[in-house]
């Protein structure tokens, strides 16, 4: 048995001086995406309306939400 391999710490690939900018624009854009999906979904009718639109949609603003308040976590300390 040789000895363990001493690896190479684990680091993000995003600096840290970033994440408070990457929160904010990350949730205000996904923020705006819901208000565009919440305006869409009042203002067509039943017959109009696309499901292929809205899933997308729902998937764009899932994942600026998502990473959004990943970043938001990081940059307030928490380290999920």
């Amino acid at each position: 048995m040789g000895m363990a391999q001493s690896g190479k710490p684990i680091t993000s690939p995003v600096p840290e001086a970033w994440y408070p900018t990457l929160a904010f624009f990350m949730l205000t854009i996904g923020l705006l995406l819901t208000a565009a999906f919440f305006i869409y979904e009042a203002t067509s009718s039943k017959k109009n309306k696309i499901i292929t639109k809205e899933l997308i949609t729902g998937a764009v603003t899932s994942i600026f939400l998502g990473f959004g308040s990943l970043f938001l976590l990081l940059a307030t300390g928490v380290y999920v």
